[in-house]
């Protein structure tokens, strides 16, 4: 059945009601099972050894004492994950990653791991593995290791993206570059120009839940992981070719996620536990404490930032440019390259340039974290822009409102707008009562844009209707947050249906097609694509199930709030049978009544926010205080309020964290010293005000109810925000993230001349 994916201007009855979450008591009541939970009989307990040392060759490595340790059942190296990656760089640098072959890289790589009978056994086992390196010069800060005297990470990396092929190898991987007309002309032009250079520190996503799987290899090949991650069908991907397996054999379940935020889109530890699984031949769980998860396990990019804008008078932004260098960990990524793409995305510019570095650092593999690099390009461009406005004589908001993009835009990163929301935003936070209500003392206001593309994908979706009326969705997408009820009222409002005769599931790998991961803000939007084809495909075979009923044709039946109806004066005594009174008679018509999708989701809409806060600083001390927050943002189609509007909250939450406390801290033996929650300090409740949120919905056209993804857009103006909102009450320009207390004192100090 053709499926056309194209907004319809419906009236809808499910989808956008707040029906409780369907995994709400098992989370609370201890019944959801997430990665730790699972067990399996004669299990085994596996641990990682890791290195102590930002940057070391491995000479030798001597596991002879610890096999001979009672109770220790296997010892693994990078022996035991020989490479079969057959040139793909992408999938070494994830092998590599996963258990260093001749040089480990950062402290708390992975040298090597051991399955025992318990975990005291276990960590006896590590000490008793022998080590040898020779240390090597380490750089961890981004501008240091764009120097050519930076001690070099891989000397196989040559930089890309340069009109002449380099000579030398560089810890710089990739230069990136986007934007259209002419920026030296375009300043030409301008009346103002603000320049000026930005920091971020490095963060990671803080999720609760540490990275946990249990594996279990057979002696014929068929093995099974239990994991929780944000894709299952691509962790099956990556182990099955790390490993030698074949895909089919590999059958991988997702548990419940206790957050992932990007951080759980790559395999750490589970090509490990499956290595370790089949020496053992038994079933291996591995757990990550929160000092791996930290020193091991990826967190977001470390950047540097350059940006430069010009304006007239009349606040026509005339030409902006950026240059963004962002950390990658030890392998080459693309993280800066996306910052670039993001960072002019809200404007309406004619010339406008942006270039992106990939940077090598002796620091863990870099990971997505919630609209990955866009943050932090916006806390440059947005800190910028608001000095601009300031400089000109502007309200902040007007300034951005006569720049912003709208529909028929080039945007700066090359594609042509559609219908967006960034001006309904702006115009919603001018008349927001939180940007007319009055300041106090030490206070200030601060506002920013933000922006992210949002991704479709493969996706594939089962829809089973039993015969007692009731309808299973069996989905591919991980639920990360709250996918399971919205993709639930997509099919009660197809069917016609009560939202409570639904039970959504997120299936297996060997129970479904194909899914890609859980990222881009794709959940909803991909799934809910699949699930709407999936739910008309069902109601074609009710139709013709009524129409057998019935003896007439199957063109004369039509589906109406659950119901088939024949139409017609002619079919007048014939009463519409409904979901239930078919599936009923199901097995003397035909068999089971199922609808099936698999489709690749393109068009997911673009996403746009603007935030609002208001700060209160401690001229004293510097400490900082979040006094009130907005949120504004598009969702095309907000499918679950509530859960929209949790996101909106969570991104910024997330947000204010980064801004004001957190960052990873090295010191000069490029060790990390505060690998846990004690020291990296995320938000608690009384960090946090109440987050007013604000849903706009501008429909997006290539989506039957005109969803948008919202998971990622609420984490990019925080930074930004909260950045102009500390500038606005200190009285002096922040460049650097977080804004700590002894940052904010500091520029204090050094703007009194102190």
């Amino acid at each position: 059945m053709n499926f056309d994916p194209r907004f319809s201007g419906r009236k809808f009855s499910s989808v956008g009601t707040r029906p409780i979450r369907p995994d709400g008591v098992d989370k609370v009541t201890g019944r959801a099972r997430y990665g730790a939970d699972f067990n399996m009989a004669g299990q085994l307990v596996g641990r990682v050894l890791r290195s102590p040392h930002a940057h070391a060759k491995i000479l030798k490595i001597d596991t002879s004492k610890a096999e001979k340790l009672a109770g220790v059942k296997a010892v693994i190296t990078a022996a035991d994950l020989p490479d079969l990656t057959d040139g793909d760089s992408a999938m070494y640098d994830v092998l590599d990653n996963c258990m260093a072959r001749t040089k480990a890289l950062y402290d708390g790589h992975a040298v090597a791991a051991v399955a025992a009978v318990d975990a005291r056994t276990a960590r006896q086992a590590l000490k008793l593995i022998e080590v040898d390196y020779e240390l090597l010069p380490h750089v961890t800060d981004v501008d240091e290791a764009m120097k050519h005297t930076a001690p070099l990470i891989n000397d196989t990396l040559f930089t890309e993206g340069l009109e002449e092929k380099p000579v030398k190898p560089s810890n710089v991987t990739k230069r990136s570059q986007f934007g259209h007309g002419d920026v030296h002309q375009g300043f030409g032009h301008a009346d103002f120009i603000v320049e000026r250079s930005f920091k971020t520190e490095q963060t990671h996503q803080g999720y609760i839940e540490p990275h946990a799987c249990v594996a279990s290899v057979s002696s014929d090949g068929t093995a099974d992981l239990w994991v929780c991650t944000q894709g299952h069908f691509v962790y099956r991907q990556h182990c099955a070719q790390l490993l030698g397996l074949e895909a089919s054999k590999l059958r991988v379940t997702s548990s419940e996620i206790g957050g992932g935020f990007g951080g759980k889109t790559h395999v750490w530890a589970e090509p490990v536990a499956l290595a370790l699984s089949r020496k053992a031949g038994r079933p291996v769980k591995l757990v990550m404490t929160r000092d791996e998860v930290f020193r091991a396990s990826g967190p977001t990019s470390a950047t540097s930032i350059d940006v430069k804008i010009g304006a007239r008078k009349d606040g026509t932004i005339t030409a902006a440019e950026a240059t963004l260098r962002y950390s990658s960990g030890p392998y080459a990524g693309t993280w800066a390259e996306i910052g670039a793409m993001t960072a002019f995305a809200c404007y309406k510019l004619d010339n406008v340039k942006t270039v992106g570095f990939e940077v090598l650092v002796n620091r863990p593999k870099t990971a997505a974290y919630r609209a990955p690099s866009a943050p932090m390009a916006a806390f440059a461009v947005e800190s910028a822009v608001d000095e601009l406005a300031k400089e000109i004589g502007m309200d902040p908001v007007d300034f951005r409102i006569k720049n912003a993009a709208q529909e028929g835009t080039r945007s700066s990163y090359g594609p042509v707008y559609g219908p967006i929301g960034i001006g309904p935003t702006l115009e919603a936070a001018k008349t927001h009562p939180h940007m007319k209500a009055p300041l106090g003392k030490n206070q200030g206001r601060g506002m920013a844009c933000g922006f992210w593309f949002n991704f479709g994908g493969q996706t594939c979706v089962d829809l089973n209707i039993g015969m007692d009326g009731s309808v299973s969705l069996a989905v591919g997408t991980v639920d990360v947050g709250g996918s399971r009820a919205s993709l639930s009222l997509v099919a009660a409002e197809e069917l016609g249906i009560d939202y409570a005769q639904l039970k959504a599931v997120v299936a297996d790998t060997s129970s479904l097609g194909y899914n890609d991961m859980t990222d881009g803000s794709r959940g909803t939007f991909s799934s809910s694509m699949a699930t709407i084809s999936a739910a008309r495909n069902a109601i074609k075979i009710l139709r013709d199930r009524a129409a057998q009923t019935w003896d007439i044709p199957v063109d004369d039946v039509v589906w109406e709030n659950g119901h088939a109806i024949a139409k017609g004066e002619k079919y007048g005594n014939l009463a519409a049978l409904s979901l239930k009174e078919i599936a009923a008679a199901s097995g003397k018509t035909g068999g089971p009544i199922a609808g099936h999708s698999e489709l690749v989701a393109d068009g997911a809409g673009v996403s746009f926010a603007t935030h609002i806060c208001d700060i209160e600083v401690d001229p004293e001390t510097g400490a900082a205080r979040v006094v009130r927050y907005t949120v504004i943002q598009d969702a095309g189609k907000a499918v679950h309020p509530t859960y929209v509007e949790g996101q909106y909250q969570g991104g910024a939450a997330q947000g204010i964290g980064w801004a004001l406390n957190e960052e990873y801290i090295y010191g000069k033996d490029g060790r990390l010293q505060n690998a846990g929650f004690l020291d990296y300090r995320i938000p608690v409740c009384s960090d946090l005000p109440m987050i007013d949120t604000q849903i706009l919905e501008i429909p997006n056209p290539n989506h039957p109810y005109g969803v948008r993804g919202v998971g990622e857009t609420s984490i990019v103006p925080p930074l930004a925000a909260i950045a102009n909102a500390v500038s606005n009450a200190a009285g002096v320009r922040m460049t650097h993230i977080p804004m700590s207390p002894p940052r904010i004192l500091a520029a204090i100090e050094a703007e009194r001349g102190g």
